[in-house]
């Protein structure tokens, strides 16, 4: 018995000192540690295409390098999206503080990355808010999806020939409130769904038909699941 604990001992000590024995490959010489990354297009491949797409252009959500968005979402609102994540959803928080693997100045360095996608060009005046100034209607929010929204969702969001079905339970528990609104606002181009000025030629949504749209959306979810803002 002892001599088995003897040999089992050696053997650990040899698996313990391989990783120093002569010829083992070691990390790349200079390789920078994860929090000492500083290169945007690093940062953006390792944290945030997976959702958003290569260079923005949107992927499983919506895209970052949209003019509209951008003209909505302010550094502040970037910054604490990324820092903070969205409970309830699939986007997570990547500030270490919040459990993320992200330093403050990795998350400077994205946001600002990000914002030069926004380009000289922009989308033009009175762009609704990002966030809504007014309590949205979902009874008449109803009314307003027939008018702008279901040419391509389809009567009562279930689908149509020019979109997904949007007032789906799946879909809508893995989406918060503010996305809903978001998405109405600046659209999904690289889908091929217009912004807020596309749907109805000459007629772009008021700020309280978006506000009206969103809470009827968010009010198809399912009433077990917890309300996502």
């Amino acid at each position: 018995m002892r001599m088995r604990f003897a040999v089992l001992f050696v053997l650990v000590l040899i698996l313990a000192a391989c990783d120093n024995m002569p010829g083992r490959p070691g990390p790349p010489e200079g390789a920078a540690r994860p929090e000492q990354v500083r290169d945007f297009g690093v940062l953006y491949q390792q944290n945030c295409a997976g959702c958003h797409g290569a260079e923005g252009k949107g992927g499983a959500s919506i895209a970052l390098k949209n003019s509209v968005y951008l003209a909505i979402a302010d550094d502040a609102v970037l910054r604490t999206v990324t820092s903070d994540g969205v409970p309830g959803t699939q986007m997570p928080a990547f500030a270490q503080n919040k459990g993320g693997t992200l330093t403050g100045e990795q998350i400077g360095i994205l946001v600002a990355g990000i914002r030069v996608w926004a380009g000289s060009g922009t989308p033009g005046d009175g762009l609704p808010q990002y966030a809504a100034q007014t309590a949205g209607d979902p009874v008449r929010g109803a009314g307003v999806y027939e008018v702008f929204c279901s040419s391509c969702h389809g009567a009562g969001g279930r689908g149509g020939k020019g979109g997904s079905a949007i007032a789906n339970a799946t879909y809508l528990s893995l989406v918060s409130d503010q996305y809903l609104r978001t998405v109405i606002i600046s659209g999904r181009p690289e889908l091929g769904a217009p912004d807020y000025r596309g749907n109805v030629p000459g007629k772009p949504m008021s700020a309280q038909e978006i506000s009206d749209v969103a809470a009827w959306l968010a009010s198809q979810r399912p009433q077990s699941q917890a309300v996502k803002r």
